[in-house]
C-alpha cells in the first residue's frame, strides 16, 4: 500500500533513514513528508516505532478542483462508503499549501464534510455524524495548487503525542523536533549526552527512549487504525511485542538540568511514566554554576530566549553560556537551537556546522560549536 509519513520541514532524511531501516519500500522525499510503500505490519510499526514521524496516512483519492465548488461537486460523487461505515464517527484535518487554489483550510473541511454527508444521505437517506475531538475516521484533505490528496489518517492524534507529558503540558519543543535535533547532531548512545538548560525535558526524554531503543509510543493506547474494519489485533500485539524484545538494558549517561523548579518537577513525572532506570540523572541549578559531568560528551539545547528571559538580557545570557562552554566544556560538542540569530551571535563561538530548522512558526539556526582548548573566532 501507499503511505505518506508527514514530519517536520529539515528532518525529512532523518525520516527517510527511519522508514528504510523500519523496511519501507521506494522511499521518497517530499517536502515535510516521505512517501513509502509497505504492509499493514509496517504501517503498524511505522506509527508505533518511528520518532520524526507526526502522522502516517494512506491516501486514498486525487483531484483537481480550483474552487470549494468544484471540491464539493467532485467529492460528493467519490464512494465514502468504501471507506467510512455509516456507524463511525469522522473528521477531517485540512493542510492547504500557500499556494493552494482553495485559501481557507476551514471552509475547505466544511465542504468536505458536507460532500461525505450528503453522498450517504443521498445513497442511504441517513447520514454519519461528525466528531471533530476522537473521531472514528480522521480524513486528511492536503492541498496543492489545483490539485488535492485525500487520504485516512491512520495515527489518529499526532505522533509527538508520546504520551509522558502530563495532560495540558504544552512543550516549548516539539517532541519530533528533539528526536529529529538527536539524529542531526550525530549523538552516538554510548557517549554521555548533556542538556543543561532542558525546560521540561523534551530532548534528554527523547535521548534516554533513543538509547534503549525504546518505542517512542510506548506509553500511547489509542491509534486511528484502531477504529478501522481491518484492524488485526494479533497483528498490533505482535508489533509491540517485536519492539519490546529489541529493547535494550543499556546504561547511558544522559543529564538532564534546568533552574526551573516546576519544569524538572513535570520532567520527573515523565521520566518516571518512561521507567527510564540508572543512568539518567536529574539536575536543578543554574546551569552557569553547575559542574562539567564528564570529560567528554554531546550538549543539545534549546537555551531560553526571548519572552523566557525578559527580551533585554538576552545577549548578555547567551555571552555567559558562550564563556562556560568556551571555559569548561573542552572536548565536547555543543548543538543549540535558537530563533534569536543575534543572540547566537553573543555566544562568541563560531559554528562548525548550520542549519536551519522550524520550532512551531520560528525559523531557527541549529548549531554545532566544537570545543576544544585555544582561542575561537567570533560568529
Amino acid at each position: 500500500m501507499q503511505i505518506t509519513i508527514k514530519t517536520l520541514m529539515g528532518l525529512e532524511q532523518c525520516l527517510a533513514k527511519e522508514i528504510a531501516e523500519l523496511g519501507g519500500e521506494k522511499i521518497e522525499v517530499l517536502h515535510r513528508a516521505v512517501t513509502c510503500e509497505g504492509n499493514l505490519a509496517f504501517l503498524y510499526r511505522a506509527n508505533y516505532t518511528l520518532r520524526t514521524a507526526l502522522r502516517v496516512l494512506i491516501p486514498i483519492h486525487t483531484l483537481t478542483a480550483r474552487n470549494e465548488t468544484e471540491l464539493y461537486d467532485h467529492l460528493v460523487k467519490f464512494e465514502w462508503s468504501d471507506h467510512l461505515e455509516m456507524r463511525q464517527t469522522f473528521a477531517i484535518d485540512p493542510s492547504l499549501g500557500k499556494n493552494a487554489s482553495i485559501k481557507h483550510s476551514m471552509y475547505a473541511s466544511l465542504k468536505m464534510k458536507d460532500a461525505i454527508v450528503d453522498y450517504f444521505r443521498n445513497k442511504t437517506g441517513r447520514r454519519p455524524s461528525v466528531n471533530p475531538d476522537n473521531p472514528g475516521v480522521l480524513f486528511n484533505l492536503h492541498g496543492n495548487g489545483d490539485k488535492y490528496t485525500i487520504s485516512i489518517d491512520s495515527s489518529g492524534k499526532p505522533l509527538n503525542q508520546r504520551g509522558y507529558r502530563q495532560p495540558g503540558h504544552q512543550a516549548p519543543l516539539n517532541e519530533v523536533l528533539g528526536a529529529g535535533l538527536l539524529m542531526l547532531s550525530g549523538w552516538d548512545p554510548t557517549t554521555p549526552l548533556l542538556d543543561p538548560m532542558c525546560g521540561t525535558g523534551t530532548i534528554p526524554l527523547e535521548a534516554a527512549m533513543m538509547a534503549k531503543n525504546m518505542p517512542v509510543q510506548v506509553l500511547r493506547n489509542e491509534f486511528g487504525f484502531m477504529n478501522w474494519s481491518n484492524f488485526n489485533a494479533i497483528l498490533w500485539n505482535r508489533t509491540k511485542s517485536e519492539a519490546a524484545a529489541q529493547v535494550n538494558r543499556r546504561s547511558t549517561a544522559i543529564y538532564a538540568n534546568d533552574m526551573n523548579r516546576d519544569a524538572i518537577k513535570m520532567l520527573k513525572s515523565s521520566a518516571g511514566k518512561l521507567k527510564l532506570g540508572t543512568g539518567f540523572e536529574i539536575t536543578n541549578e543554574n546551569f552557569l554554576n553547575m559542574a562539567v559531568p564528564a570529560a567528554s560528551g554531546t550538549i543539545v539545547s534549546n537555551p531560553p530566549y526571548g519572552e523566557r528571559l525578559g527580551g533585554d538580557h538576552v545577549d548578555e545570557f547567551y555571552k555567559k553560556i558562550g564563556d562556560k562552554l568556551k571555559h569548561e566544556f573542552t572536548n565536547w560538542n555543543a548543538w543549540l537551537i535558537s530563533s534569536n540569530v543575534t543572540a547566537l551571535r553573543a555566544l562568541r563561538l563560531s559554528p562548525s556546522e548550520k542549519m536551519t530548522l522550524f520550532n512551531g512558526p520560528l525559523e531557527c539556526q541549529f548549531c554545532k560549536y566544537e570545543l576544544y582548548q585555544g582561542s575561537r573566532g567570533v560568529a
